[in-house]
């Protein structure tokens, strides 16, 4: 028995286009419900703003400032613009790490295409804002500090395209791999009922199991909070281009 196989992509309705394997899979549904939960959220929220805010108003509202006091403080220049961008990565993100906690939906951050493919999104912003604000010739005159021997230079920009480079691969990584261990352990005190085959210790795997969740609850927090984060920390370095 595999317990690890409820952590894979189950394919919902096959679909293949031009030889690319399109159909949509049960985290493909995960993420379209996060993203609609986000949009349905922020609609209502935007369509009864009232001066003295109601449960969800004033949910907004918090989230809002705390994402603009915390994160994207590191931004100096358009901070207001890039606030939206912000708001839509934690919040997205936030759905998907809460909804994979529900039993019979799946864990799409768990799955390390979709982290990934987040990774390379906010790279390829972080990128062309750096490109928008300083040029072509400043982007890449960003990759080498000022005053630096010819010599050196030489050696300095192999070392900042790694480094550019492996700014997503840790995005991706460490977004997947805490919620990944979180659902892995869950289905490891699952599988001790079966391992033992008795059914006296299942209080103890369900005791277990509620204690990992309402933890995994907090890592989902936690883990959104930490991307969205990192994500304003690389736009404000391309912004200020040292």
């Amino acid at each position: 028995m595999n317990i690890f196989e409820h952590l894979g992509q189950q394919v919902i309705y096959p679909l293949h286009f031009l030889g690319l394997d399109l159909s949509i899979t049960n985290g493909v549904f995960t993420l379209w419900l996060a993203g609609a939960l986000a949009v349905l959220f922020f609609s209502l929220v935007s369509r009864r703003l009232t001066l003295v805010p109601g449960k969800l108003q004033n949910t907004a509202e918090v989230l809002v400032v705390f994402l603009k006091e915390e994160v994207a403080s590191q931004i100096s220049e358009d901070r207001d613009q890039w606030l939206m961008f912000l708001i839509s990565v934690f919040s997205f993100i936030l759905l998907n790490n809460l909804l994979g906690l529900i039993p019979g939906i799946s864990a799409a951050t768990a799955n390390i295409n979709v982290t990934a493919t987040l990774a390379i999104i906010v790279f390829l912003v972080v990128q062309g804002a750096n490109m928008k604000k300083h040029g072509p010739v400043g982007y890449f005159k960003s990759f080498v500090p000022p005053g630096i021997p010819l010599i050196i230079t030489f050696f300095m920009i192999p070392v900042e395209l790694v480094s550019q480079l492996a700014k997503p691969f840790s995005l991706a990584l460490r977004l997947f791999a805490n919620m990944f261990a979180g659902h892995a352990v869950m289905l490891l005190i699952l599988s001790l009922i079966f391992i033992f085959k008795s059914y006296l210790i299942i209080p103890l795997p369900i005791i277990g199991n509620v204690a990992i969740l309402l933890f995994e609850i907090f890592v989902a927090f936690i883990q959104a909070f930490v991307f969205t984060y990192l994500s304003s920390l690389y736009i404000a370095t391309a912004l200020e281009g040292h």
